[in-house]
């Protein structure tokens, strides 16, 4: 196999789906959930891994269609795909660097997440809404800007709660992940486990920690910046990378 491609992939693809994962929809509602429903730490983070593996599952579905797709086209283009793969990965690269210039930094589509939240102010408050049901409103503990949360107070059960935070991030993939799909199709099927273990691994790892850190407590970590260039960050990594795979293999 291709050593340098196959480092490239790796290093790219951990820090995408790394990164990826310090936007809040990753852990903070584990972290809120979890302490609204009096979970141990231990419980909390054990629903967060299989989220995380839910997460990652979905993803790698989208992945073998991606996978397919370019190995249809590999066996059609010959010599060329390099090239195209390369060019494909530095369009999305671009895309994405354009979206950080233009003020739009966060790309996680799915969750429509820009912020538009209603965040009301104070360390702690306990009230009851219309339906009857006792709330919760907690701060933010990673992120330097005060925000506030309002999370449902033991208002639901277990099951309810687990099954909602698992369908969270089942159905919700890693679509920045996708174009290192892409990269990973010359090296055939073994390239594609090899960018699912990464995405499962890097995803795991960032969810269970960033919650971890959150129910701890910290409260000197700046995780907003990561969030604000996510879309750049994402966009140097798969410019990097196609340059890599028109080097490399073409």
């Amino acid at each position: 196999m291709n050593q340098p491609l196959i480092f490239s992939i790796v290093a790219a693809g951990f820090t995408v789906a790394f990164f990826h994962t310090a936007i809040p929809t990753h852990w903070l509602p584990f972290a809120l959930t979890g302490r609204a429903q009096g979970w141990s730490h231990a419980k909390t983070l054990t629903i967060t891994g299989f989220a995380a593996l839910g997460h990652t599952a979905f993803t790698t579905f989208l992945g073998v269609l991606v996978a397919l797709l370019g190995m249809t086209v590999d066996r059609w283009t010959g010599q060329i795909f390099p090239w195209i793969a390369g060019g494909v990965l530095f369009i999305f690269g671009a895309f994405f660097l354009v979206r950080q210039a233009t003020g739009r930094g966060h790309v996680h589509f799915l969750h429509g997440h820009d912020h538009g939240h209603e965040h009301d102010h104070g360390p702690h408050d306990h009230t009851h809404g219309h339906d009857g049901h006792a709330h919760h409103t907690y701060t933010l503990p990673l992120i330097s800007e005060p925000r506030m949360v309002r999370v449902p107070g033991k208002a639901i059960s277990d099951r309810a709660a687990i099954i909602s935070l698992l369908t969270l991030l089942t159905f919700s993939p890693c679509e920045g992940f996708l174009p290192i799909y892409v990269s990973a199709v010359r090296l055939g099927w073994a390239g594609f486990a090899l960018s699912s273990l990464v995405l499962a691994f890097a995803t795991t790892a960032g969810m269970l920690t960033f919650t971890a850190l959150t129910m701890s407590g910290l409260n000197r970590i700046r995780l907003e910046a990561i969030e604000k260039y996510e879309s750049g960050i994402l966009g140097l990594v798969l410019c990097l990378l196609a340059i890599v795979i028109v080097f490399a293999e073409g």
